[in-house]
């Protein structure tokens, strides 16, 4: 069920991320209400998931997918395209967070927590 959560929790994020163009900085109202409402769900659907999912996995997921689906919905709603070498930037941006949150130490410990707070104020 918690990858149900986190599949809502991506799509919630998208959602208001692609409102954000219509609701004109904020001018608009119902716009405006879909992007708080995107986010709004989006963070409470992440924390169910991360309940179950390790934090760095849930993460990679959200940014992996989420950046995927948001330049579909723009070039779907918006018409906004991406020209090949964009789609590189992007497979590139996908890859890195993936590579950070599953493979590196640096952003989870064996526990599943972070380091990365830990060395921060350890330095």
């Amino acid at each position: 069920m918690h990858y149900f959560w986190l599949f809502i929790a991506i799509l919630s994020e998208v959602i208001g991320t692609t409102a954000l163009k219509a609701s004109a900085g904020f001018t608009k109202l119902v716009p405006t209400l879909i992007v708080v409402a995107g986010y709004s769900s989006a963070i409470f659907f992440l924390t169910l998931t991360v309940k179950e999912i390790q934090t760095g996995v849930a993460y990679a997921l959200w940014s992996g997918l989420g950046i995927l689906f948001i330049v579909l919905f723009a070039w779907i709603f918006h018409g906004e395209k991406v020209d090949p070498w964009g789609w590189v930037g992007i497979a590139l941006i996908i890859l890195g967070v993936l590579v950070l949150n599953l493979l590196s130490k640096t952003v989870t410990n064996a526990e599943g927590e972070s380091n990365l707070t830990e060395t921060v104020l350890e330095k």
